[in-house]
């Protein structure tokens, strides 16, 4: 139908006969000539439909914005004038032979050299991904996923499907169900990742396994979260933590050196989780920023201030100082609306100090809380944060968890207001996880990661004798702020994944019931084995540029888990969910 495609027409070409077919991404009648850009995936070419040719250029006249053309012609190099550098067609432009429109278009609802809402992106699908930038970043993500494949393949790795139609287990968020209905009352679970399935196959002696697999998780809604998400799913046998790391790290530099053309690192730098929520206030800090939190407990707890001694002498308490070089050329007002920001992650307040004149003592301090601090305490304060004339100190105070997260992200906030993010890529590892957290709503213990990981301990006496303080082998990469993957070595002997699943409250009928074939399988000289699990949506929307994973999927959903294109989710008809022994039932109106 075609012999080349538009946005490869170029001067080697200079003379040939093309059939190209595309849409028309302009039209200009200039003097008697029509021009129309004629654009495909490749991008853009010029066609020159001139007056003499009658059946084309009447055919020409009536083309519109998006009409589906095919377009026959020669190709010939334009005039000196009218040379655009900018483009690879721009030294030639085809003079058309024949015009065919293969399909009119009804006006669109919007304009695809323009950005339009978020709705009329998601409604209007098929349009969108017209739009070049659309189209960049599907085939960046394209050319990710070929660059992983080529990668693992070479080193000897499997790719294994594992089944989408499967058992509910819990593995960190809820499950979407599948009724069957060969069984009745009895259900599949969409697969949250393929957890069990790769540490199975390790089992079974496979070695080295990855999967490009599709996962679903019914989480509650966030703004960049998906219902279903595509990651990298690795597993190696008889493997170490750093064994894993180090595969995976020059697998990630190779991916972004071929697909977005960026060196990271010759050796990713590694974090201690306990060390980046004291220093960052994330688990997943970005390094872009320099800017750091400082504990400046020691200094206040003498202070009669209880805001900051109470939590100061509080063993699970912080008072942590994050120190903005430059701040204080903020305004009172925009150091007063920050307060209003962090108590979205729970700070009760925020109090802060300027710098107007270090030398100047007092005098030359401005904050709503020096009066309330004595000289030792302002000194050790500065001591801590390396205070300078024209700085800003903000300090968090309250539970240890809570500080560290609202002042985290205060120290992103600020970072970005102002200007602090270094242009550049920041990887690293965070490691040495918490095994467990404990759920006081639920009053047990979770699993930070999931419950098939290792903990540091191999005696099972040990880790059930200090569940609190148990470290896992779990570790998380992260680039600029984004845990772009994350995995752990797992536990491979049946003794401690019973002990782990009673920690966190499994019974062993429940255990049994929900997890029964794998605590069989372990029975049968399960090797020490690991692996990791990479967001491809994620690292795919940090190669394009984007802040939102729906950027570089073809076909998300909405915040609430909505397709606006297709309408769905939607109502099934009643004989069908007989036919799976469903009825629904209607919430009750408030």
């Amino acid at each position: 139908m075609r012999t080349h495609l538009c946005g490869l027409v170029d001067e080697a070409l200079v003379g040939q006969s093309v059939t190209l077919c595309g849409w028309a991404d302009t039209r200009r009648d200039h003097g008697g000539v029509i021009f129309i850009d004629l654009r495909d995936h490749e991008g853009v070419v010029q066609v020159v439909i001139e007056p003499d040719n009658q059946a084309a250029f009447a055919i020409a006249e009536q083309v519109r914005y998006e009409y589906c053309l095919r377009i026959a012609g020669t190709v010939r190099a334009r005039p000196g004038t009218q040379v655009n550098d900018r483009l690879r067609t721009g030294r030639i432009e085809v003079v058309a032979a024949t015009v065919e429109v293969l399909n009119a278009s009804a006006p669109l609802p919007f304009m695809l050299d323009e950005t339009p809402g978020e709705e009329a992106r998601l409604k209007y699908r098929y349009l969108d991904i017209r739009r070049p930038d659309m189209q960049k970043a599907l085939r960046t993500r394209t050319r990710l996923t070929q660059s992983i494949r080529r990668y693992l393949d070479a080193r000897a790795f499997q790719d294994i499907e594992t089944p989408i139609l499967t058992k509910a287990t819990p593995e960190g968020a809820r499950d979407y169900l599948v009724p069957s209905r060969v069984h009745p009352g009895e259900f599949y679970a969409l697969p949250q990742s393929p957890q069990l399935f790769k540490q199975l196959l390790m089992m079974a002696g496979m070695d080295r396994y990855y999967q490009i697999a599709r996962c679903f998780r019914d989480e509650d809604l966030r703004s960049d979260r998906q219902p279903e998400f595509t990651q990298l799913d690795m597993e190696f046998a008889f493997i170490e933590e750093r064994e894993v790391q180090d595969t995976v790290e020059a697998m990630i530099r190779s991916v972004f050196r071929e697909v977005a053309g960026v060196e990271l690192a010759e050796s990713f730098p590694r974090l201690s989780y306990a060390e980046a929520m004291r220093r960052y206030g994330s688990d997943k800090p970005d390094l872009r920023i320099a800017l750091e939190l400082a504990d400046v407990a020691e200094h206040v707890r003498h202070v009669e201030f209880k805001v900051f001694s109470g939590p100061a002498q509080d063993p699970g308490g912080r008072v942590a100082a994050l120190r903005v070089p430059g701040g204080g050329e903020m305004t009172r007002k925009q150091l007063d609306d920050l307060a209003p920001y962090v108590a979205r992650y729970g700070a009760k307040g925020l109090a802060w100090i300027r710098i107007d004149d270090l030398a100047k003592g007092r005098e030359g301090l401005t904050s709503p809380i020096v009066k309330f601090l004595d000289q030792r305490a302002l000194d050790g304060i500065f001591a801590a944060t390396g205070a300078a004339t024209g700085d800003v100190i903000f300090f968090g105070a309250g539970p240890y968890r809570t500080v560290s997260e609202f002042m985290g992200a205060l120290r992103l906030k600020l970072g970005r207001d102002l200007g602090l993010v270094e242009n550049a890529w920041k990887p690293l590892w965070v490691v040495d996880f918490p095994m467990f957290e404990y759920d006081p709503a639920a009053r047990r213990y979770m699993a930070l990661h999931h419950p098939f990981t290792a903990p540091k301990v191999d005696d099972v006496a040990q880790l059930v004798a200090d569940p609190v303080n148990a470290v896992s082998r779990g570790y998380d990469m992260v680039l600029n702020g984004n845990e772009i993957g994350g995995g752990s070595i797992r536990i491979h002997r049946p003794e401690m994944q019973s002990a782990v699943f009673d920690l966190l409250g499994i019974s062993k009928d429940e255990a049994e019931l929900k997890f029964g074939f794998l605590l069989e399988a372990l029975k049968y000289g399960a090797p020490p084995h690991g692996g990791i699990a990479f967001g491809i949506d994620r690292i795919a929307a940090l190669m394009v540029g984007t802040e939102s994973i729906r950027d570089v999927i073809a076909f998300p959903k909405t915040a609430s888990a909505a397709c606006l294109m297709t309408g769905a989710p939607s109502l099934v008809p009643e004989p069908q969910l007989q036919e799976l022994h469903v009825r629904v039932v209607k919430p009750a109106k408030a």
